[in-house]
């Protein structure tokens, strides 16, 4: 029997101040329909990360939130920290979001009889424990769940490949709150005098994680293949990771000095899009890009790669301008296009807009979720028996 409310358990494990996914399930707590969902949200937070920035996020947006901290990867304490949580919120749904959760939520399943769900946001690790063991034995423990999400239709296809029953993934792409992201024209200028930009010069911006997926090294080149016919192009990326040094190296090799601006992790990325007039994506990997989502609420000029998702959000010529990943020449040729067509670049950002008003709004994909919720809840799905069988 189901009770008033579902009651859901968003469950997550991660290091730093996360990526992307942080924001859908942070978010979607936000918005859940509290009339029907009562969603509490869980990390699992190493009590070595002194970086850990979530549980700020989670307090500023008023959400239920809850830390279980462990000493290690593998802390046999937080097995029944999970399950203490799991039987005093009453949780019938356990919905992981990543390989670790996964697991977890299908131990739960097994243990109190709670329903497991999986979104999968992407494998984008680079150690060769992630690649080569963690990330194979997670597309084997998919099998076992009654559904699982892809935030993407390449995710969707990589899980068929592994055997996945068509019928137990849907995709649900990212959204984004079109109220909250919202450009405001007089702020640019202020904005721009904020970040040192001068009159005159043009500002390519990027925004993610310094990991080798997100080739902000071809991003650099294309920049520095542009500089002798645009020499007021300077190029602005905001965020953290392994590759900065090896990144920085790179740009003072192939850029003037001052050309090229490292922000690190930025808080307000309203603020910064002000002071862009292009943004670029230039990753061989995505889900689905919340940073692109992010500029086409801001309705910054867009190109982007064929990551992921990047495709089934904005389509080539329409909403933005779309190239192949790792292409070099490619990707400079978009850039200088945007630039060198200023009305045909105002129309795409236009139809962007409309794009996450309408079918990209962080509502639509809530209401998407809640349907599975609803789905799941109603099924109430058999009891999952071994997972060893399942994943067979």
């Amino acid at each position: 029997m189901i009770r008033d409310r579902i009651r859901v358990l968003e469950l997550r494990s991660v290091r730093g101040t996360g990526g992307g996914p942080e924001k859908t399930i942070l978010l979607g707590a936000q918005h859940a329909d509290t009339d029907r969902f009562a969603v509490t949200v869980c990390y699992i937070r190493d009590g070595r990360d002194q970086l850990f920035g979530i549980d700020a996020r989670a307090g500023h947006l008023g959400i239920d939130y809850v830390e279980i901290l462990e000493r290690s990867s593998f802390d046999r304490r937080i097995w029944p920290a999970l399950r203490r949580l799991v039987r005093e919120r009453s949780i019938d749904i356990v919905h992981a979001h990543e390989y670790k959760t996964d697991l977890l939520a299908l131990l739960l399943a097994r243990a109190e009889g709670t329903i497991p769900l999986a979104t999968l946001h992407g494998w984008t690790g680079h150690s060769w424990r992630e690649r080569w063991l963690y990330y194979a034995l997670d597309k084997r423990l998919l099998r076992a769940f009654p559904m699982t999400i892809a935030v993407s239709s390449q995710i969707r296809a990589e899980l068929l490949n592994h055997h996945v029953p068509a019928d137990r993934v849907r995709v649900i792409l990212n959204g984004i709150d079109p109220q909250s992201f919202r450009r405001d024209r007089a702020r640019e200028s202020v904005v721009r005098q904020e970040l040192g930009i001068a009159p005159g010069e043009i500002v390519v911006g990027s925004i993610g994680r310094l990991e080798p997926q997100k080739r902000f090294d071809l991003l650099i080149r294309a920049c520095a293949a542009l500089r002798g016919r645009w020499p007021g192009l300077r190029l602005l990326i905001a965020g953290d990771g392994s590759q900065r040094g090896e990144l920085e190296a790179l740009a003072d090799r192939l850029l003037p000095a001052g050309a090229c601006r490292w922000l690190g992790h930025q808080p307000d990325i309203t603020r910064l899009h002000h002071g862009f007039d292009l943004f670029v994506q230039s990753s061989d990997y995505e889900g689905t890009s919340n940073a692109v989502l992010e500029a086409m609420a801001l309705e910054t000029p867009l190109v982007a790669t064929a990551a992921g998702g990047t495709e089934e959000m904005i389509e080539h010529d329409r909403e933005g301008l779309v190239v192949p990943c790792g292409d070099l020449n490619q990707l400079a040729a978009a850039i200088e296009r945007a630039l060198l067509e200023p009305v045909q670049t105002h129309e795409r950002v236009a139809r962007a807009r409309r794009r996450i008003e309408t079918t990209l709004s962080f509502g639509a994909r809530v209401a998407a979720l809640e349907r599975i919720y609803s789905e799941l809840a109603a099924q109430r799905v058999r009891p999952l028996g071994r997972i060893s069988e399942q994943c067979a």
